[in-house]
């Protein structure tokens, strides 16, 4: 007889890495969400501030119509403050409010006489200029700068 030689065990194969190594899902840029909030945010506080100044019985404002609308808007931006845009509380809201429904009724007033497009142009540059740098400076204070000075004239 012969030896009895153990029976040897199947070996295992060798433990391989994956032929691709694991990378966590890339995360999608933020810069195009932030800048269609903000930018969903001035529309909608538009909207507001534009039913709001619509729905106050405003003595003050000189007529109606485009003239009526520009003045209201100038007097929505004389109560801007740049400085609380973007701050949380009441005074945020308001500073939100008031820019965007100075742009709205300066659209409004371009609308209906074309006098009035150049405010309307300059608030609108100051809020998308805003949209996409989120301050206050630059081109977006100079066009806020030239829209109160189109307001001083009126």
């Amino acid at each position: 007889m012969q030896p009895h030689e153990p029976d040897s065990a199947p070996v295992p194969p060798p433990a391989y890495a994956p032929s691709v190594p694991y990378a966590p899902p890339s995360r999608r840029p933020v810069g195009p969400l932030v800048t269609a909030l903000a930018i969903g945010l001035l529309l909608g506080g538009g909207g507001v501030g534009a039913a709001w100044a619509f729905g106050g019985d405003d003595k003050d404002a000189p007529g109606s119509g485009p003239a009526g609308d520009a003045h209201t808007a100038c007097v929505a931006l004389d109560g801007f403050d740049e400085t609380k845009y973007g701050t949380k509380g009441k005074d945020g809201d308001i500073a939100l409010n008031r820019f965007a429904a100075a742009g709205a009724l300066a659209v409004s007033a371009a609308a209906g006489d074309r006098r009035y497009k150049p405010l309307a142009e300059a608030l609108r540059r100051s809020q998308f200029g805003y949209a996409q740098e989120l301050a206050f400076k630059g081109e977006v204070k100079k066009e806020l700068t030239k829209a109160r000075r189109l307001c001083e004239d009126l």
